[in-house]
């Protein structure tokens, strides 16, 4: 069921008489900012409204497509973008089935005095962002500040994550050189490499997206105390982008160094038992000698026995101590 929400500021002070088909009145008032939000839009209603608005058509249906890719587009009358957020479920899974990363999609068409935010899950704190709109001062800068704070809102979210990755690399590191099986710490190194997989995809994009933006803003010379804003947001998103392949250069050389340590275990495996083969050759050599059936020094006397048996204990140790300080055992 559709949910809209909004809010609207005249002269720089908020207004409590937001309506949703007023929308188009409130974009032509000329001191007038306004911020829609739409949850699980209905098509026909969103087809409307981008006729109201002269929305493009092509970006009403990727807001409510099923899968996008994180993008910026200049149209016209107003930017379309598209991004993601992102956060860490709450315990995390432990599974190795289950991906630690929430992932909810958000849309924005961005007018000269307005934003209109899609979504199609509920998941995402709107409230939060409400808060940085505050924050910014998006009454008095405009249409900028209030794009800056969805966008703001959703970089910290990466940061949260990449740091959460970061954090399991850790983790899986001290797993590495301990007592704990393969099997477990594979699954959890493929587990990380799946999230951070997923969170490449939404995380690199954002580069684009915040440096058209801020390039390209409607409010650009009306509201150029937002340059710095954007500026440090632009470097956050470089911060995130080079902080996950960091984390994918970790994961890799903990990948390589578990089969490394593995292949060392095996070759450690098979001197023990080469070593070990060859003790167990000596007195089998021995015994099959005596066994033969010849004549020898102290057949069937106590003495020979005895002879026999000092030689096989005594090649043994000799080859055991030999072995052992090679550390072959």
């Amino acid at each position: 069921m559709t949910d809209v929400r909004g809010r609207v500021w005249r002269g720089g002070k908020p207004q409590d008489d937001f309506e949703f088909a007023s929308i188009s009145d409130y974009l032509g008032e000329d001191d007038a900012l306004v911020w829609c939000d739409i949850y699980d839009p209905d098509h026909a209603i969103l087809k409307d409204l981008a006729g109201e608005l002269e929305l493009d058509s092509w970006a009403v249906e990727d807001a409510i497509a099923d899968a996008e890719r994180t993008k910026a587009v200049v149209y016209r009358t107003h930017t379309f973008i598209t991004v993601y957020s992102v956060t860490i479920k709450d315990p995390a899974p432990e599974g190795d089935s289950e991906s630690a990363l929430d992932i909810h999609r958000i849309s924005g068409f961005v007018l000269p005095r307005g934003l209109i935010t899609v979504r199609l899950s509920p998941h995402f704190d709107m409230d939060s962002v409400s808060q940085r709109f505050d924050e910014l001062g998006g009454q008095e800068h405009g249409v900028g500040a209030l794009v800056h704070g969805l966008l703001d809102v959703i970089v910290d979210g990466h940061f949260e994550a990449v740091q959460w990755l970061d954090d399991a690399i850790e983790s899986v590191e001290d797993d590495l050189f301990g007592n704990n099986p393969r099997s477990e710490l594979q699954r959890k190194t493929f587990r990380i490499r799946k999230d951070l997989v997923e969170l490449r995809r939404v995380v690199l994009p954002m580069r684009e997206v915040v440096n058209s933006i801020q390039h390209r803003r409607l409010d650009a010379k009306t509201a150029p105390e937002l340059d710095p804003l954007y500026a440090d947001l632009y470097d956050h998103v470089l911060r995130v982008s080079e902080w996950t392949e960091s984390v994918r250069d970790m994961v890799t050389t903990v990948f390589e160094t578990n089969l490394s340590l593995q292949d060392a275990r095996l070759n450690t495996v098979m001197k023990k038992l080469t070593g070990w083969a060859a003790i167990i050759a000596v007195p089998t050599a021995i015994t099959g000698f005596y066994g033969q059936n010849v004549t020898y020094p102290g057949i069937d006397t106590v003495s020979g026995f005895v002879t026999s048996t000092s030689i096989i204990v005594l090649l043994v140790l000799g080859l055991y101590w030999m072995f052992k300080r090679r550390d072959w055992l």
